[in-house]
């Protein structure tokens, strides 16, 4: 009788013990399962065509490389094209963002409804010349006058005797936008040879002896065959952009389509946004660092 009860005892033990073990076993998969499912309910994913500015376009394309490197399931492809370009397919369905130098109220055609403005970062343009080009200082009034066809050589404006090659930006470009607007007092410029991206343009220009352009501040270092020309004695530099002083410059835009936009594209613009050494080091402004506001009529207001 004793026996029998004691290996009744040692039955039901075991077979408590087989039952805590099933549960915990059973309790270990849920919490691995809930912990994976939380973790990639968190990852990023996504395929994301960022294009349109070619001003901006050198910071999203190394901002792009760094996110991919944290997000591998985000896959980023970058373009350019111009601003125009940007915002025409952003707000087409074509690009996911559009990056572009103006704003979407700028551009004819656009639904500016339909898309939301991310100001990511600011940019100065300057005026660009053959590094051989003898002078470094234009006024307002004798730059206008060079890129409407009226000034022709340089020893116009106290250069050597050389004829002035005006190289344009096509239709399309923020920058070219931008520099008539705030440099050129909305004039129209003489026709000439035009380029439609900023690497090419100062390629161009650095091939070209006499010649004269502009570009973003973000491609000035990239070349020692051109360099910047002030204008009334105002030097194109952040210090100088950040007051106004310097007036030629813009906000960097990236938009994005108000009723799609998706997590990767928000995280992703957020990333470029807060990547403050990235922005001083390729040229840009932080738009915190801006003494001033401009809107999409050019009106200007101190912070």
């Amino acid at each position: 009788m004793e026996k029998h009860q004691m290996k009744k005892r040692i039955l039901v033990g075991l077979i408590t013990g087989a039952a805590l073990l099933t549960l915990a076993a059973c309790g270990g998969t849920n919490s691995s399962s809930s912990t994976s499912g939380s973790d990639s309910s968190k990852a990023l994913s996504g395929q994301i065509i960022s294009g349109g500015s070619t001003a901006l376009q050198p910071l999203v394309q190394q901002a792009s490389t760094e996110f991919m490197t944290k997000n591998p399931n985000v896959q980023i492809t970058v373009q350019g094209g111009g601003s125009g370009v940007g915002l025409t397919q952003v707000a087409a369905g074509s690009f996911q963002i559009g990056n572009s130098d103006i704003f979407a109220e700028e551009k004819t055609g656009i639904d500016s409804s339909a898309i939301t403005d991310n100001k990511v970062a600011v940019v100065g343009f300057a005026p660009i010349v053959n590094s051989k080009t003898s002078v470094d200082n234009l006024t307002k009034q004798q730059l206008i006058d060079i890129f409407t066809g009226k000034i022709t050589n340089w020893k116009e404006v106290g250069g050597s005797d050389q004829k002035i090659t005006v190289i344009g930006r096509t239709a399309g470009s923020g920058t070219r936008v931008n520099f008539d607007h705030f440099a050129l007092d909305k004039a129209t410029e003489v026709t000439g040879p035009t380029q439609d991206a900023s690497g090419s343009v100062v390629t161009m220009v650095g091939q070209t002896p006499g010649a004269i352009s502009y570009v973003a501040f973000s491609y000035l270092e990239t070349s020692t065959a051109v360099k910047a020309i002030s204008i009334d004695g105002v030097k194109p530099t952040d210090a100088n952009v950040q007051t106004n002083d310097w007036k030629v410059w813009s906000y960097e835009h990236m938009y994005v389509n108000t009723k799609k936009a998706t997590k990767a594209e928000k995280e992703f613009i957020n990333y470029v946004k807060n990547d403050s050494a990235s922005l001083k080091k390729l040229g840009y402004i932080s738009v915190s660092d801006m003494k001033v506001d401009r809107d999409s009529e050019g009106n200007v207001t101190k912070k």
